[in-house]
């Protein structure tokens, strides 16, 4: 896998640690978490006798609390001196709840730091650094590189690591089997195949759509992976690291005919769809195809089995070349106001292990960062879960890293635009209108980004 992450300005200069209060979370009123977390941002924490109980606050609570029970347990029987509080948070809750508990207080020992979510939780110091540690571990030189790095990037430009790396939830491609094969269609495995497989298989008076769109929460992502899939442009920023790519005539073009297949192969009710919405309407109808990620691979096979779909890489342009947008890397961070850094670390370590990350990934249908879990039986069973891990190390993907090191970039990429591309859906708004404004915010957070490193 070829990751684009140009960031810095042509100048190359060094630049200095974030030290910014961000006006978000400024703004929170602070209240009282209550989880017998270890403190606030901010506060230095302490090694610890590396025995006790830690708290650990998982980001994907409900969807993710069986198998971190079991990685638990089995930490927990190797470390009998170490007691682990779990607390499962909604991924739709967690970084509020993080952000709140930074200025209030009950930040927990250790807890979920995906690379979405790094920038701002570090920016506003409270994550430890893990960079010895992990060059004094056993995990050093076992882990995915390109996770370890896509995790260092979104830091928020100090080269510092403050989360290892457990998965990578890569974006797949679904598509019906049968329903291609009774259509006569090839695999989906390119741009032009998959629009021309999205119009044939749909017949509205039948209610058979070729593609559903996520028009809801979460859409920018996807199209912009629909974009940059289709443009074959691959870095975010222009050579200056000052402009962005978005709204670059290629990719103008590629979101129009994206958004074009709105109500026109797809339901109108992707207007308002999420992912649960989208991937439930999808499991439960008669369309062909459907983007999402890894995480919902279960849930096909119990809706078709699991000879009636496929999931594969994101399809290829013209010139054979696969380009895609990064999927945050998930991770474990150890908290800076932990008064037992040293439990918590090795919580880590264990969690991120092989046989641990392995059982983990299994459970979730991602793809390992410990390498030697990577190779393991049940990723060779799961076929999209072994083909996405190909294509991110065979050197057939090049992937366009967001700039997830902003601080604003989550309110950016959600709440600022989603119901701007709603209106690009219902026709309302040009594509171009919607992307120069895109390109607009997202070069003045770079330009205060870049000031702030300076």
């Amino acid at each position: 896998m070829k990751i684009s992450n140009r960031r810095s300005s042509s100048t190359g200069r060094r630049r200095t640690p974030v030290a910014v209060a961000l006006g978000a979370v400024l703004a929170l009123t602070v209240t009282a978490c209550g989880d017998d977390g270890s403190g606030a941002g901010g506060d230095k924490g302490a090694e610890g006798s590396g025995t006790g109980k830690i708290t650990f606050w998982d980001n994907n609570g409900g969807v993710r609390t069986d198998i971190w029970k079991e990685v638990i347990a089995d930490f927990e029987k190797a470390n009998p001196d170490i007691k682990v509080e779990y607390v499962g948070i909604a991924s739709t809750e967690y970084q509020s709840k993080v952000d709140t508990a930074i200025q209030g207080g009950g930040l927990p020992d250790v807890g979920g730091v995906g690379a979405a979510m790094l920038a701002g939780f570090a920016a506003q110091k409270a994550l430890d650094p893990l960079d010895d540690r992990l060059g004094e571990s056993s995990l050093d030189g076992k882990l995915n590189k390109d996770m370890v790095e896509s995790l260092r990037a979104a830091g928020g430009g100090d080269d510092k690591l403050y989360s290892i790396p457990t998965s990578a939830n890569n974006g797949v491609l679904y598509y019906r089997t049968d329903l291609f094969e009774k259509a006569g269609l090839e695999e989906p495995t390119t741009w032009d195949r998959f629009f021309k497989a999205a119009d044939k298989l749909s017949d509205k008076g039948k209610n058979e759509f070729g593609y559903t769109i996520r028009g809801g929460a979460g859409s920018i992502a996807q199209a912009l992976d629909a974009m940059y899939g289709q443009s074959g442009i691959t870095t975010f920023w222009d050579s200056t690291g000052e402009k962005t790519t978005v709204n670059d005539p290629k990719n103008v073009e590629a979101l129009e005919k994206y958004a074009g297949l709105f109500k026109k192969v797809t339901p109108a009710a992707d207007l308002n769809n999420d992912f649960t919405k989208m991937v439930a309407q999808w499991d439960s109808g008669t369309i062909g195809m459907l983007n999402h990620n890894l995480g919902s691979y279960q849930d096909h096979v119990k809706a078709f089995g699991a000879d009636k779909f496929r999931g594969i890489p994101q399809p290829t342009g013209p010139d054979g070349a696969r380009v895609q947008v990064s999927n945050p890397v998930d991770g474990l961070g150890v908290f800076q106001s932990s008064k037992n850094k040293d439990a918590a670390w090795k919580f880590i370590e264990y969690a991120t292990s092989h046989e641990a990350n392995s059982k983990f990934n299994e459970s979730a249908g991602q793809v390992p960062a410990h390498l030697d879990a990577a190779k393991d039986d049940w990723i060779q069973k799961a076929e999209p879960t072994k083909l996405a891990a190909d294509a991110l190390s065979d050197g057939s993907t090049t992937i366009v890293q967001l700039p997830y090191y902003l601080p604003d970039w989550n309110t950016i990429s959600k709440a600022d635009n989603e119901p701007g591309f709603q209106k690009v859906l219902l026709g309302d708004m040009s594509a171009k209108d919607f992307l120069d404004n895109l390109a607009e915010q997202l070069n003045e957070a770079q330009a205060e980004w870049q000031e702030q490193m300076a």
